[in-house]
């Protein structure tokens, strides 16, 4: 979540994978990948007045275990890197986390309030 508390802006993007080079198809969804979605995300948020973005990110859990230590298998905690790597370049301050894990997230965030609900199976609500 990318927001400007001052201005109640903010957006949302869920990253599926850390950079476009992962991608087998010539159109590319800039929203699914953390390297293009946040540029995109904080260059829209901009464009309609925020001037303060600061972050909060929530997910990257590693959703399955697998056999081999691979890197490509750990999508989850790569794509927590890769926002974090966006973020920085972009200078945007990351105010609060809540990734990594094996439990998937369901997530709200409320303009209004600057506050980012995050449901976590078996593990009940939280607020950032």
């Amino acid at each position: 979540v990318l927001d400007d508390e001052s201005k109640k802006i903010a957006g949302l993007v869920h990253v599926l994978l850390p950079d476009t080079a992962l991608t087998r198809t010539p159109q590319i969804n800039e929203a699914r990948f953390a390297d293009t979605g946040i540029v995109a995300m904080a260059d829209m948020l901009k464009r309609q007045g925020a001037l303060r973005l600061k972050a909060k990110i929530a997910g990257g859990a590693q959703m399955f275990q697998f056999s081999s230590d691979k890197d490509s298998m750990r999508i989850g905690p790569r794509n927590v890197e890769a926002v974090k790597t966006q973020l920085r370049k972009l200078a945007i301050q990351l105010v609060a986390e809540d990734t990594g894990g094996n439990s998937g997230r369901t997530i709200e965030f409320d303009p209004a309030t600057s506050i980012l609900h995050i449901r976590t199976v078996n593990q009940g609500v939280k607020q950032l």
